[in-house]
């Protein structure tokens, strides 16, 4: 399949999750505090409506903030275009650096949010290790919401994807194998003979190749490297420690592995947001963070990542892309 077409089909994507939002939970939104805000109020979107300005936003100031690599960009920009589309006064600050510096950013209200990851807040900065994460998405996200409560932050719902590790290979490598579907079938058909890269840390983390061994009992040669699936183009390693959304899972060349025994911890993307910048938002303003994450399946998140790590695009356009064919924007 090309990769102008698969775009085209993620755009088909992206509105068929829309519709099937609305058919699936038209009926509890309505009994939503957070969400009860109507268009005819001015006030946010309708699943696959426009953004309308709500008048109640006029200056109002807020800061998005991000990390410094691609999905974040792109997540920056998702959120502030269409905060900037429903009448808020958007400043973007959306190569903040690493998730210490990010965080710092929005406790010192040097910024007002940003996205981030709910396993990646859990052990960076409320000290559960990484073992300790629950599996579960939302008890996941609970547990974060209470840690951030604390430092007077609101944890904003999450996003249907998670950028967790995936273990990956090419689908060349996958069909000598019998297209194995789960990281326990594939540890018996690969054996200890195969190989596998990761970035150098990995080698002595419980949540990458040490994992493997106690988890899955699984002992792959291990290629320390970040090359990821240049390892894989070059027959470097037969598989890789990917991440769910990487852009190259776009293409029609690699097999994913289904971690069935949940070795991986859950990183779903939350809005990490100041109290006193979720006041400013109001439902109308929650409500349109959460509609324009509807549609950000895997994906679509992996098309979108795409559009800039392999097609070159800045991310305020792809994310402008994005809410176009999503239904948010003209």
């Amino acid at each position: 399949m090309s990769h102008s077409l698969r775009r085209a089909l993620l755009a088909l994507v992206a509105v068929l999750a829309l519709a099937f939002t609305v058919a699936a939970c038209g009926s509890d939104d309505k009994g939503d505090s957070s969400s009860s805000t109507s268009s005819s109020s001015g006030g946010g979107s309708k699943p696959g409506q426009l953004i309308k300005a709500d008048p109640a936003n006029k200056g109002k100031k807020l800061t998005v903030g991000s990390k410094n690599f691609a999905e974040q960009f792109i997540l920056g920009e998702i959120y502030s275009q269409a905060l900037q589309a429903s009448g808020f006064t958007v400043k973007k600050q959306l190569d903040l650096g690493s998730e210490q510096i990010a965080f710092k950013a929005v406790k010192s209200g040097d910024v007002d949010m940003y996205p981030e990851y709910s396993g990646t807040a859990l052990t960076s900065f409320y000290h559960v290790t990484t073992d300790k994460v629950p599996r579960d998405k939302d008890e996941a996200f609970n547990l974060l919401k209470k840690d951030a409560a604390a430092d007077k932050i609101t944890t904003l719902p999450q996003t249907p994807f998670q950028n967790t590790f995936v273990i990956t290979s090419t689908k060349k490598t996958a069909d000598a194998l019998g297209n194995p579907k789960t990281i326990s079938d594939l540890a018996t058909k690969a054996g200890s003979s195969k190989s596998i890269s990761g970035f150098p840390e990995c080698k002595t983390r419980t949540d990458c190749l040490v994992g493997l061994k106690n988890v899955y009992k699984w002992t792959p040669k291990f290629v320390s490297s970040e090359g990821k699936f240049d390892d894989l183009d070059k027959g470097q390693a037969d598989f890789t420690f990917g991440f769910g959304t990487d852009g190259e899972l776009s293409l029609d060349k690699y097999a994913t592995y289904q971690d069935d025994k949940q070795l991986f911890p859950p990183y779903y993307i939350t809005l990490m947001t100041r109290n006193d910048a979720v006041e400013k938002l109001g439902p109308s303003g929650q409500k349109v963070i959460q509609d324009v994450q509807k549609p950000l399946t895997e994906e679509v998140m992996q098309e979108l990542n795409s559009r800039v790590t392999i097609d070159k695009q800045e991310p305020k356009k792809v994310a402008h892309d994005y809410l176009k064919e999503s239904g948010f924007i003209n």
